[in-house]
């Protein structure tokens, strides 16, 4: 199982005129729904004794990491984000002691990688009782993860999509899921070999890896993100790129929907303003910005 470093982004060789970028968790593997509500939930309610407002805590954890325009986030600003609504909920705020947000929020916006090894060696340079937690339990899940998770299968259609997409285009995967789940999805299904990096968030950003790999070497109409989270079409739009969405719920008709439309007219010259604005328009409308406690009739 190789390992990745930013050497394989920079250094990275074109063999084809196109560029695709290609997200993990929840566009290629069915993972997000039993990783979020079996592992990462049950995890934030056990490290912060939040027993007292379980369902609150999951609602708030489900909405942004799984049903809003939040999705797809990174696991500490994922994390950040829920604290943040559950502060704001008094049906939570006034029945628990909630941890204060404010350093796990200075680290997310801070710019560095967001991983283990930066969130670790930040609780050690403030001294923050909060990031030393989140740390914890950032290590404590991913080993939960791989000692407890079921290995999540790749969604139907999506080894035909890869293949197809290795023919006629350079392809690499951009996400934001920890290197040591990443590495183990793609390798065990045999899928590694359909693209020439595995990247995470070790080595940087979305756009990061886009900078690194393709910037200076394809022109932004020949560069496609694939992706199943709001990020992942902000990434796009940050670089000028293509965005096809796989729509949470619909992940199988969307990748049927790709191989039979949309990589062609990828291929054809990139995509139109109208096609782009309608498959976008689709997948905004599935995730709303407003928690549903917070929604009036």
């Amino acid at each position: 199982m190789k390992e990745f470093t930013k050497d394989d982004l920079i250094n990275f060789l074109p063999r084809f005129e196109t560029f695709v970028g290609i997200d993990s968790d929840g566009c290629v593997f069915d993972t997000m729904e039993a990783k979020q509500k079996d592992h990462f939930h049950p995890a934030i309610i056990r490290h912060w004794g939040l027993e007292a407002i379980e369902p609150q805590v999951r609602a708030a954890a489900e909405f942004t990491y799984l049903y809003s325009t939040y999705r797809g986030l990174n696991r500490f600003l994922g994390l950040c984000k829920t604290f943040e609504l559950l502060n704001d909920w008094p049906e939570a705020r006034d029945h628990a002691a909630l941890p204060d947000p404010s350093d796990l929020r200075v680290y997310c916006d801070s710019g560095l990688p967001l991983s283990n090894d930066t969130l670790q060696a930040e609780a050690r340079r403030i001294g923050s009782k909060l990031l030393e937690q989140t740390y914890a339990w950032s290590v404590a899940l991913n080993e939960d993860i791989d000692r407890n998770m079921p290995d999540p299968p790749p969604f139907e259609g999506v080894e035909k999509a890869l293949q197809l997409i290795r023919k006629h285009s350079d392809a690499i995967v951009i996400s934001q899921t920890q290197a040591v789940a990443l590495l183990k999805d793609w390798y065990r299904d045999d899928l590694a070999k359909y693209v020439s990096v595995i990247a995470g968030p070790e080595l940087g950003s979305k756009i990061d890896h886009f900078t690194m790999a393709a910037g200076d070497r394809y022109p932004a109409h020949a560069i496609l993100m694939i992706g199943d989270a709001p990020g992942d079409m902000a990434t796009a739009e940050s670089i000028g790129c293509n965005f096809f969405p796989i729509n949470p719920g619909h992940e199988v008709q969307s990748w049927q929907r790709f191989m039979d439309e949309a990589y062609t007219k990828f291929l054809s010259g990139g995509f139109s303003e109208e096609y782009q604005q309608q498959i976008n328009d689709e997948f905004k409308a599935l995730l709303p910005g407003t928690p549903p406690w917070k929604q009036t009739n």
